[in-house]
Order: structure tokens, then sequence, then C-alpha cells
């Protein structure tokens, strides 16, 4: 009996195939993704661009409150407020005064107790050694 013969495929209809089968992008595809990419990056460019970003400013205008010394560290920023509350400061008033953000004023009163150089007088308050 003589063998049958299928269809004839088409080089092309392969590609398309291979090419959907393995997720390989066309010319298409890239071309979007780089119009995207352009888009993305205009967006960054206009939101950063004006003037500096606003934690620096912050920082600096805290620090001429405290009269900007260049040995003035974040920590000597942070005794200064406490030593100025007999009573005992506040987190929340540390972080007014300062300008830190929790993660770094947490850290900095953590190390400030460890040196004895704060006491805490209950939950959250502090006082100068």
């Amino acid at each position: 009996m003589p063998k049958k013969r299928g269809k004839s495929v088409s080089f092309d209809a392969m590609v398309k195939f291979f090419m959907r089968h393995y997720d390989i992008p066309t010319k298409k595809d890239v071309a979007n993704l780089m119009t995207r990419i352009d888009r993305l990056e205009t967006l960054i460019k206009s939101k950063s661009a004006p003037g500096k970003n606003k934690r620096s400013a912050k920082a600096t205008f805290k620090r001429k409150e405290f009269g900007h010394t260049s040995s003035l560290t974040a920590s000597d920023m942070v005794m200064k407020v406490i030593k100025k509350f007999e009573q005992g400061a506040d987190f929340a008033r540390i972080q007014a005064a300062t300008g830190f953000g929790e993660k770094k004023l947490r850290n900095i009163i953590f190390r400030l107790n460890q040196a004895e150089k704060i006491e805490r007088k209950r939950r959250g308050v502090y006082i100068a050694s």
C-alpha cells in the first residue's frame, strides 16, 4: 500500500509555531516594550526633576535648627532634643524635632540606651542620664 503524504508544512508556519511554543518575542513585541520603557523613563525624570529630594531638604532644615556644625551626628541631635525636656521626651516629640524616620530613630535610641547615655523613664519616654 502506498504511503499517504500529508500536507506539507510551510516554513513560515513552522517558525510561528516555534515562536509561540517557546515564547520568543517578535519585533513588534520588542518595539512595544521599548515604547513603554521610554514612557517610564520620562515619567521618572519628570518626578525627580524639580530640585532636591524631600528627605535631604528636611534634614538640612533641621540641622540649621541645631546650629549646623560638621561634627553634629544623628545621635548628637537626638541627645540634644532629649536634654531639652527635663521631664522626658516622648518618641513623637523626638521624631518631630529631628525629622528622622521611625526606624532610624528607634535604632539611635537603642544605641544611646545601650551606651547608657539615656534612660527609659517609661515606655516611649526618654531622659538624659
